[in-house]
């Protein structure tokens, strides 16, 4: 959706390519058979047979198969959003960052890429300890101090959360969707209530794009103001049941991926809803967002945005708009319309 954030002198490789040389040393020993089949197991947990108030990730094994399978698409998704959060509060830069039922913590590997300049500390807080020990073995690989000196919490997600007061930035990845609906709302106001800005990302399907909206609703009720993706702070423009708002990430596949999936593509492309939303902050005024894929078509662009004020709108870009029109054959899915030098 954007580029990644530039990496300092001293994070080289840059931290989605350290990630990924991590994951492929987890798989060393591990049984394709068994890795897949622990998978394929989880997958199947994840679409809403395994009850909310029990962690999904039980052993090493399913820890070992769900980081190198969830993982970069976690990641990827998340830094998506974070880079869009950059875009509009460019000077904005968390001392301290809490990861909600972070697991393994990709969200926490997403963070240090989004600030790959600054130091902060970071907590993970989630239920599963397999998962969080396996977490902190990752991190420790890292270049990145943020990660290398992260800290591992085991706690229930949900209703009893405790997020340390003050803190700057708040995520939960891909967390809601397994909270019942007092759990949901309990971790949103939780994060609200302790942070300076909170970032959540679901899948990006209609239920995840509804849990998303729920959470945004809590969060300006709560004083927070949108910073991304929505141009403004007011009601969604979408009518309930008849589309949602997604986005969309591309992941580079491991073996395993290919496996599971019985594809050859070197390539995913992760679709994800979220929201980032900060308190007591100046929010630049906004723009528009794009938010379709742009349609190429000879001589023009079509672009579908959602506007301050206006809503959902559809812009026709054609060649006589001169470097608008090569603004808008460049333009990706999620970006912010104009760009800002067109502005």
């Amino acid at each position: 959706m954007h580029a990644p954030a530039p990496a300092p002198s001293g994070e080289t490789p840059p931290t989605g390519e350290t990630l990924r040389t991590a994951l492929a040393g987890l798989l060393d020993g591990l049984p394709p058979r068994q890795a897949t089949q622990a998978v394929e197991r989880l997958i199947a947990n994840y679409r809403g047979r395994t009850p909310t108030h029990t962690p999904v990730l039980r052993d090493r094994s399913d820890v070992v198969a769900y980081a190198a399978y969830r993982m970069p698409a976690t990641f990827e998704a998340v830094r998506s959003a974070l880079e869009a959060f950059r875009d509009r509060l460019p000077e904005w830069t968390p001392a301290t960052h809490v990861d909600v039922g972070g697991g393994t913590g990709a969200a926490t590997w997403a963070v240090a890429a989004a600030w790959p300049e600054g130091r902060h500390s970071t907590t993970v807080l989630d239920w599963a300890e397999p998962a969080l020990a396996l977490g902190g073995e990752l991190a420790r690989t890292a270049r990145s101090a943020s990660l290398r000196t992260a800290q591992w919490r085991r706690q229930t997600i949900g209703a009893g959360l405790a997020v340390p007061d003050g803190t700057d930035l708040v995520t939960v990845s891909y967390v809601l969707g397994e909270l019942t609906e007092e759990g949901r709302r309990a971790v949103t106001d939780e994060a609200a209530r302790a942070a300076r800005a909170v970032v959540l990302i679901e899948p990006g399907t209609p239920e995840g794009y509804l849990r998303i909206i729920e959470a945004r609703d809590r969060l300006i009720a709560a004083g927070f103001r949108v910073v991304a993706p929505c141009p403004h702070s007011a009601a969604c423009p979408i009518e309930p049941g008849s589309d949602w708002c997604h986005f969309s990430a591309r992941v580079s596949r491991s073996s395993l991926h290919r496996q599971v999936k019985g594809g050859s593509l070197a390539y995913e492309d992760e679709k994800f809803s979220y929201v980032a939303a900060v308190r007591d902050e100046a929010v630049p005024d906004a723009v528009a967002r794009i938010v379709r894929k742009p349609q190429i078509r000879k001589g023009q662009v079509l672009l579908d945005l959602c506007l301050p004020e206006v809503g959902l709108a559809r812009e026709t870009v054609t060649k006589r708009h001169g470097p608008l029109y090569r603004a808008a054959r460049d333009a990706d899915w999620g970006d912010e319309w104009p760009p800002p030098a067109e502005d």
